[in-house]
């Protein structure tokens, strides 16, 4: 099964948390991962900034909104407890427990007009208080969505600005994002050693780390249509004739499924980059791109709140 929402996860946690102990995350976690029967691949499975699991992300809001309802409260950092609201709320027996049940408490009332402006749009939440698939995802699963599919944009427009420059331009590039990665030493030692051969297939070679204790030969090509295998292979014999144990293929579009199993079985190393790793990593060295807005994710500081 799918790994829950954090409004479906409500009710087990609190029944998880009946018996009145103060209880760790993580003892949540592992019980509610049997609750609802998930894999160990599933209990794996990370947000997309990879700094959480998500369903330990979920359980993590799940408790949150508890505890703004008084059904949940924190007796120490990283533990949870049931308060007596909540144990009444278990003895009603409800079908469910969601963000529109939790509303017929006052304090989440108060809680939910803080998070939100009263001239501000409604969230997902708002409209689909059921647990339904619009709810499925935490605030911190929303915010890391938004801005992925952003990252997805950016790096479309990025390839596509690519594709429309001159080979120069697509050098330069290429040089910028070596060297930001760590290679060719200076830059102008890169810049002269990008483009000085242009034979035998190998458009550059560059130095691996500062001391130039290894060399990387580079093809790079702006192409539309996909890279195959025969192209590969023309790199891989250059690499040959220079005694060389390894390279990297840049371009603009594809590689066929021939040219990656070619490139997996040959001993010399051979990393492809197709057009879409190359857009991601330009974003990642901030290479042709400017940073226009960020945000900081804050939490409160248990630390300075602990008694002396």
């Amino acid at each position: 099964m799918p790994i829950p929402d954090y409004q479906t996860i409500m009710l087990p946690l609190l029944g998880f948390l009946r018996d009145g102990h103060g209880h760790h995350l993580n003892d949540a976690v592992a019980s509610l991962a049997a609750h609802f029967k998930l894999t160990d691949q599933e209990l794996r499975e990370l947000l997309p900034s990879g700094t959480q699991e998500v369903f330990k992300n979920r359980i993590g809001w799940a408790r949150t909104y508890l505890k703004h309802a008084g059904l949940v409260e924190s007796p120490k950092r990283g533990f949870m407890r049931i308060t007596d609201r909540g144990l009444g709320v278990l003895a009603e027996k409800p079908d469910t427990v969601n963000v529109k049940y939790l509303e017929r408490f006052n304090e989440f009332q108060q809680f939910r007009t803080l998070r939100r402006p009263k001239d501000a749009p409604k969230s997902h939440d708002d409209d689909n208080n059921s647990g339904g698939p619009a709810s499925s995802q935490t605030p911190i699963e929303a915010l890391e969505a938004a801005y992925e599919g952003l990252r997805d944009e950016l790096a479309a427009d990025l390839l596509e600005q690519i594709k429309k420059s001159s080979p120069s331009l697509f050098e330069r590039l290429v040089v910028e994002l070596l060297v930001k990665m760590g290679y060719g030493g200076s830059r102008k030692d890169a810049g002269q050693a990008i483009g000085r051969t242009r034979d035998e297939g190998i458009d550059g070679i560059i130095k691996e780390d500062r001391l130039g204790l290894d060399i990387i030969y580079i093809q790079a090509k702006r192409w539309d249509s996909s890279v195959g295998r025969p192209e590969v292979q023309k790199f891989a014999g250059a690499l040959q004739g220079q005694r060389a144990r390894k390279g990297v293929f840049i371009t603009t579009s594809s590689f066929t499924k021939d040219a990656r199993d070619f490139a997996a079985m040959i001993d010399s190393k051979i990393v492809l980059i197709d057009g879409e790793e190359l857009a991601q990593l330009l974003i990642d060295h901030d290479v042709a791109v400017t940073p226009v807005r960020s945000y900081e994710v804050k939490r409160v500081d248990s630390d300075y709140f602990a008694e002396e």
